[in-house]
C-alpha cells in the first residue's frame, strides 16, 4: 500500500516505527515532512503538502506515541 499525505495514521505509526528515539512534539515540520518523503512505503507530490497536514501528522504521532 502507497502511503498519501493524507494517510495521516498510518504515517503516523511509521514514524514511531523509524524513529523512535524521535519526540514527537519537538519534531520541526521540515524535518517530519522529510522523513514522511523518506519512508519506503510513501508515494505522493510534496506540492500536496501543507502546515494542517503535518499538524495533523505530528497529532498522530503523539497520540500513537502515548
Amino acid at each position: 500500500m502507497k502511503l498519501k499525505w493524507t494517510d495521516v495514521h498510518d504515517i503516523a505509526e511509521r514514524l514511531l516505527e523509524t524513529h523512535p528515539e524521535a519526540d514527537p512534539v519537538h519534531v520541526n515540520f521540515v524535518d517530519l515532512m522529510n522523513w514522511v518523503k523518506a519512508l519506503p512505503e510513501f508515494d505522493d507530490d510534496s506540492a500536496r503538502c501543507g502546515e494542517r497536514i503535518l499538524e495533523a501528522i505530528q497529532q498522530a504521532w503523539i497520540d500513537e506515541a502515548d
